[in-house]
């Protein structure tokens, strides 16, 4: 259960588009130089204006079209725009991308959105009122192929958890948490960090998901008490057995390899002071 994922909204999606014209501008210049070589290669009138034409509309297609394709496909759904803002398009379920799901908002992208070589000024204007009004932040492109682009960086603050009651920490540490995979600890741990700005509705139902995901896999307790206190005495149960069994790891290291044992700080040394002059036994 993923619960921080945030929907790319107007401003991050045009940022990286912006980023990604650059980029195609600049894999038009290569490709344009190629096809000047190769016309240069062929013999002379071996290029009629049909060829030329061809040639035009293969240069469009591969800049346009085959730019987001490849990219998307070959690094997980991501072009170096959507790299550089911190996005990735993902299936509408969040499923990775497919070939077919990039190919149709590639295709749809340019005909109606960018460069919209449909109606331009009219497309551009459509495509924004359909973002905008979205509630997910989905274009004409992800809403014709399934799709959704999503932040992969987290905007959240990372906070301490909250400390469990005495009575759960004594149940949790009975507890065999060896089934408590780091999935589904990852999602606990979400789910208690925002706890404060969740809605009750949702709050109350993430919770109980995860608790009884929990339960299954460990055991529940005797006794009523709000999910999320279960879930962070879990937690916290997880995270002591953790810092025990590394405190006990580097403990047999420093006993097998006293060398790789970090060195203890050295005390500050203390300042010398002057010792006091010794009175003199002529002088009263």
């Amino acid at each position: 259960m993923e619960l921080d994922v945030r929907v790319a909204r107007l401003g991050s999606r045009v940022l990286a588009l912006l980023i990604d014209v650059v980029v195609q501008l600049g894999v038009a210049l290569v490709l344009g130089a190629g096809l000047s070589l190769l016309v240069l290669a062929l013999p002379t009138g071996a290029v009629d204006a049909a060829l030329a034409g061809g040639f035009q509309v293969l240069f469009l297609v591969l800049v346009l079209v085959g730019y987001p394709v490849v990219m998307e496909r070959l690094v997980g759904g991501r072009t170096v725009g959507k790299l550089a803002v911190g996005l990735r398009v993902v299936r509408a379920d969040g499923g990775p991308v497919g070939v077919g799901q990039s190919l149709t908002r590639a295709l749809v992208g340019v005909a109606v959105e960018w460069p919209g070589l449909v109606l331009p000024l009219l497309s551009w204007a459509a495509s924004v009122t359909v973002m905008v009004t979205d509630p997910r932040g989905r274009r004409l492109g992800d809403l014709v192929a399934g799709t959704l682009v999503v932040h992969t960086r987290s905007a959240q603050v990372w906070r301490p958890l909250p400390p469990a009651a005495p009575a759960l920490r004594a149940w949790a540490g009975t507890l065999d948490l060896s089934r408590v995979d780091d999935g589904l600890a990852l999602a606990v741990r979400q789910y208690v960090d925002r706890l404060p700005q969740l809605a009750a509705p949702d709050r109350v139902r993430l919770g109980r998901e995860l608790w009884a995901e929990v339960a299954a896999v460990t055991s529940p307790p005797p006794w009523t008490a709000p999910e999320w206190a279960y879930l962070a005495a879990v937690l916290d149960e997880r995270r002591r057995r953790a810092a025990h069994r590394l405190g006990r790891t580097r403990a047999a290291t420093a006993t097998l390899w006293p060398e790789l044992a970090p060195t203890p700080a050295a005390p500050p040394a203390t300042p010398l002071r002057r010792a006091a002059p010794e009175p003199d036994p002529v002088r009263r």
